[in-house]
C-alpha cells in the first residue's frame, strides 16, 4: 500500500508541476502586454480608406500613442478605439490623440466614451459631465465650431467660463474670436501654426515590435469591432 501511495503522490506532483509550468509560460506572454497597456495611453487605429499617422501612411490597423497625429483624406474615415472610448474621425480631418482627450485640428469627429474622454478645439474644451456613457459630435469648419450632445450632458470650457450643453442640444462657437481673446491676454500676436516636423516625426518607429504586437492583441480582445476596412488607395 505504501508503494501505491508513493506512486500516486509522485503522479500528482508531476501534474501540478506541469500545470505550473504552463501557467508560468502564459503569464510571461500575457502580463507584459497587459502592464504595457495599463501604463500607457495607447489605443488602436482602424482605417477605412487612406489615412496617415504622423505623416506616414497607415495600414488597415495600427497601435497609436499619445501625441500621434491622425489624418484622413476626403474619401476615408478612421476609428480610434481605447478601453471605454471610441472616436470616429470623419473624412478630410486631422486630429491628435492625447490619451484622455482628442484634439481636433480641423474636420470632424464623433466621440463615444464612458471614461470622460474630452475633446479640444482651439481654446474650447468639451468634457462629459459624468462617467456615464456619453456620445457627442464636434465639427470645425472655417473657424466655426459645432458641438452636438447626442447622449449625456457636456461641459463646455472656454474663455467665457463654463457652460453645460444638455443631451439633445447643440451649439456653435467662433474659434477665431476665442483665439484672439487668448492672444490678447498673452500680449502677443497669433500663435503660429505647427510646422511639418511633427507629421514627419519617427515616433512610432521606436516602438518595439513585440510590445506593439502584445498591445494589439490586448486591445482587440477588449475593444469593440472595428470598422470594416478596405485596402487603402494610394495618395
Amino acid at each position: 500500500m505504501g508503494g501505491k501511495f508513493t506512486h500516486r503522490a509522485v503522479g500528482d506532483a508531476m501534474r501540478n508541476l506541469t500545470a505550473r509550468a504552463i501557467l508560468s509560460c502564459v503569464l510571461i506572454f500575457v502580463l507584459p502586454a497587459s502592464l504595457f497597456a495599463a501604463d500607457t495611453t495607447a489605443a488602436m487605429l482602424y482605417t477605412n480608406g487612406t489615412a496617415w499617422i504622423n505623416g506616414g501612411s497607415v495600414p488597415r490597423s495600427s497601435a497609436i500613442f499619445s501625441g500621434d497625429l491622425v489624418q484622413t483624406k476626403a474619401d476615408s474615415v478612421a476609428s480610434i478605439k481605447a478601453p471605454g472610448s471610441s472616436v470616429l474621425v470623419s473624412s478630410d480631418s486631422l486630429v491628435q490623440y492625447q490619451g484622455d482627450s482628442i484634439k481636433l485640428e480641423h474636420g470632424g469627429m464623433s466621440v463615444s466614451t464612458s471614461k470622460n474622454m474630452a475633446a479640444r478645439i482651439g481654446a474650447l474644451r468639451v468634457v462629459p459631465v459624468s462617467a456615464a456613457w456619453t456620445e457627442f459630435e464636434v465639427r470645425d469648419t472655417d473657424g466655426a465650431v459645432k458641438i452636438i450632445a447626442r447622449k449625456g450632458d457636456l461641459t463646455l470650457i472656454d474663455s467665457n467660463g463654463t457652460t453645460t450643453l444638455a443631451q439633445g442640444q447643440e451649439t456653435t462657437r467662433d474659434e477665431s474670436q476665442e483665439q484672439e481673446k487668448k492672444d490678447r491676454r498673452r500680449g502677443g500676436g497669433a500663435v503660429p501654426a505647427a510646422g511639418g516636423g511633427i507629421l514627419d516625426s519617427p515616433y512610432a518607429i521606436a516602438i518595439g515590435a513585440g510590445a506593439v504586437g502584445g498591445l494589439t492583441a490586448w486591445v482587440l480582445l477588449r475593444g469593440d469591432e472595428p470598422l470594416s476596412p478596405k485596402d487603402p488607395a494610394g495618395p
